[in-house]
């Protein structure tokens, strides 16, 4: 998949340093960023900070540059950053800048730049709950709706003025995917209903200790955001994870592994795709004491009873749904796999290395996995976020699925 290239306005207020956020995000999506900052936001963030995570140069002025060929080129700059790129996304976008924008002056290299942009525009307003209210702004907001820009509106909570309301910038991780979506022209999973799970399942041995694992639910999360943006109706199941829900998602929690089984099959018959990323616990304790349990010298042993083995289950009731399953392992992840694949009766097994410490698996943003399919293929996926790795994994779902039916037909 190529990077869909990005160029990133920050506007000059408080919010400036979440555009930092919000450049890492693009990224993990495979988009490449490239920055235009204008006076005021450098007073807020160094351009440093961008270029440091963007690796690419920080457009700060209309005209900084200093030999007469130097001032030649950054004069038609804002021209050729407008062709390079796919979409505009300013974030913070103050007041200021939406009136500016509405009313097309074109006073710095952003406002100049929104003027000469053909692609994509994102807006994410952010300031004070007054002025985000004042019939200006809103005047504004309506003029560059009708035009065809693209509002992620703020949120409501504690703003830097100490006052409470709506006014905040939004999440940086929904605004990339609200980015992605836009972008993104595929709906090849509409009229699907895509069941995932996610996360780890805590287990309790008493009322304040568990068992459970490190998985931090990153690569369901994904999975459920990718296809959603690609059309689907979904339902995640996830265990105790600090990620916020992505967006157009139906988000069912759950905290034990008898919690998810029963969650995944109430859903069961409602999906036709079920994507299993869950690291559930393979063991519980049966009797859990009702209270904390005290600490003594004394060696502590505990018998455990198997959890429900969910994708065995899955497995054995599907009927034409097509079932994915992942396999986590610390060696031969490609022949775990394939047996995986064969035990629990499964479309495809995604196997991952998670005992080395390369930045993938558990915890991380990025991955690199292989896939087991039932046609007898092996597609090894290399290293990429686990946005992307989520994007390839739904490509080839629907290339087995025609695979599959063709074989059948």
């Amino acid at each position: 998949m190529e990077p869909v290239p990005v160029v990133l306005g920050v506007g000059g207020g408080i919010a400036a340093y979440k555009a930092a956020e919000l450049a890492r995000a693009l990224m993990e999506r495979g988009c490449t960023v490239e920055t235009v900052m204008t006076a005021a936001a450098q007073e807020f963030v160094q351009p440093l900070t961008f270029a440091a995570l963007t690796g690419r140069k920080v457009i700060t002025s209309m005209f900084g540059a200093r030999t007469a060929d130097e001032v030649l080129a950054s004069s038609v700059e804002h021209i050729a950053v407008a062709q390079r790129n796919r979409v505009l996304v300013v974030a913070p976008a103050t007041a200021n800048l939406l009136a500016g924008f509405a009313h097309g002056l074109a006073g710095d290299f952003l406002s100049t730049l929104y003027l000469a942009f053909q692609g994509r525009v994102v807006l994410c307003p952010a300031m004070n709950t007054a002025m985000w209210e004042h019939p200006a702004t809103q005047e504004n907001l309506a003029t560059l709706r009708r035009r065809g820009d693209l509002i992620v509106d703020p949120e409501a909570g504690e703003l830097a003025c100490g006052t409470v309301g709506v006014g905040r910038l939004a999440d940086p991780q929904r605004i990339a995917a609200f980015v992605m979506r836009a972008l993104d022209d595929r709906r090849d999973l509409e009229g699907e209903t895509v069941l995932v799970t996610a996360g780890p399942t805590r287990e309790p041995l008493d009322p304040v200790r568990f068992i459970s694992n490190r998985s931090s639910g990153k690569m369901g999360y994904a999975v459920a955001e990718a296809a959603a943006a690609r059309g689907a109706r979904v339902i995640l199941i996830s265990g105790p994870v600090t990620l916020p829900a992505p967006d157009g998602v139906t988000l069912v929690h759950v905290q034990t592994a008898r919690e998810m089984y029963d969650a995944v099959m109430s859903h069961l018959d409602e999906a036709t795709i079920i994507v299993k990323t869950a690291a559930v616990a393979d063991y519980h304790l049966a009797d859990v004491p009702p209270q904390k349990v005290k600490k003594t010298a004394m060696r502590l042993s505990l018998e455990l009873d198997p959890t429900p083995d969910i994708l065995a289950e899955i497995g054995r009731h599907k009927h034409d749904q097509l079932l994915v399953g992942f396999a986590a392992e610390t060696e031969n992840v490609t022949a775990e796999a394939r047996r995986k694949l064969k035990s629990k009766n499964c479309d495809m097994i995604v196997g991952n290395l998670v005992s080395h410490s390369d930045g993938v698996g558990f915890e991380s943003d990025n991955n690199e996995v292989v896939l087991v399919t039932r046609t007898g293929e092996t597609i090894p996926l290399p290293l990429a976020s686990k946005l992307v790795i989520a994007g390839q994994i739904l490509d080839h779902i629907l290339k087995l699925r025609l695979a599959l039916h063709a074989s059948q037909s």
